[in-house]
């Protein structure tokens, strides 16, 4: 019984479980604009190293961040990059982190493939807003521009410059009661390219 209880023992100790690490793209809302909320992308990195997540890569200045780390749900890893932010620079800084798969199905679904990609952008939502929430943003009174929600996702054709749209994430986030952040195409590309580039660990 003894051998037993030691062979026990040491099987365990032979077969340590696997972390498998997942790559995430995170989102922050609103950092580097205007002067306000100002965070520099090498402090950014820094602060993603300090919370144990692996191979940080940023892109350009507004706040997008991918990496790896444990598989964990998005919604906690946002809890917990916001609460660093606001611990490290003193100021609340919504976060919205996605899977590859998310990006990828993004990309797959865009109602305006034949439209210039250059004046499409994505709004991503926190959450899918409520159907009553829709209704009340009407697809005729924003015209040139057009959108489409697709779940957590509006698609955004502006012919005559995202910067001139209505349809900014403040106005999207009063109507539709939902944290939203957007990016342009070309950078919705980018993003998962890096992210596809991370070698799997």
């Amino acid at each position: 019984m003894q051998s037993a209880y030691f062979l026990s023992l040491t099987l365990k100790k032979s077969n340590p479980k696997i972390t498998i690490m997942q790559t995430y793209i995170s989102m922050l809302r609103g950092i580097n604009v205007g002067g306000h909320k100002m965070i520099k992308m090498e402090a950014l990195r820094n602060l993603y190293t300090q919370l144990n997540f692996k191979n940080v890569q940023t892109y350009i200045q507004s706040g997008n961040v991918i990496f790896q780390s444990q598989e964990t749900k998005p919604t906690d890893l946002q809890q917990k990059i916001a609460h660093k932010i606001l611990e490290e620079f003193g100021f609340e800084v919504p976060v919205m982190v996605k899977q590859k798969a998310d990006f990828e199905n993004v990309i797959h679904h865009n109602p305006f493939p034949n439209e210039d990609l250059s004046k499409v952008h994505v709004t991503f939502l926190s959450e899918n807003p409520q159907p009553e929430n829709c209704l009340k943003i009407s697809h005729t009174a924003f015209l040139p521009d057009q959108f489409v929600i697709i779940e957590n996702s509006i698609y955004l054709f502006c012919p005559n410059d995202y910067g001139k749209t209505k349809l900014n994430n403040t106005f999207l986030e009063n109507k539709l009661k939902v944290i939203a952040t957007t990016r342009n195409w070309k950078t919705i590309n980018e993003l998962l390219n890096i992210a596809h580039k991370i070698p799997k660990t």
